[in-house]
């Protein structure tokens, strides 16, 4: 468990990595619409959290310390991750494919 106080980007990364390796995830009843919606598999949310990067961490966030993740499926599909990283379960705040007009590309948000 990660507090947020000043970790990095990569430590994050890989406590998620580890949490989805563990199954130590929990869904919240939007990210699984949204997944329901958007065609994400709980595997492909595994992958993607296996393979992710933090892009955007989000210590201090009123409801508590949470992150934006990016990551690849064996698929090739990127998938974006918001969740939670001080607690023993990741709890998945929302998932969603990154797209145009609101992403560059995977890494990058439209200004």
């Amino acid at each position: 468990m990660i507090s947020a106080d000043g970790q990095d980007k990569k430590a994050i990364a890989g406590q998620l990595a580890d949490q989805a390796s563990r199954d130590d995830l929990r869904v919240s009843l939007h990210a699984h619409q949204e997944m329901v919606r958007e065609e994400i598999s709980y595997s492909t949310l595994r992958e993607a959290l296996s393979s992710g990067r933090v892009i955007e961490n989000y210590p201090d966030h009123r409801r508590g310390p949470c992150c934006l993740v990016c990551g690849q499926a064996a698929s090739g599909r990127y998938v974006h991750v918001v969740c939670t990283t001080a607690h023993p379960l990741a709890i998945i705040i929302t998932v969603y494919e990154p797209k145009p007009p609101k992403w560059i590309n995977p890494f990058q948000r439209r200004i």
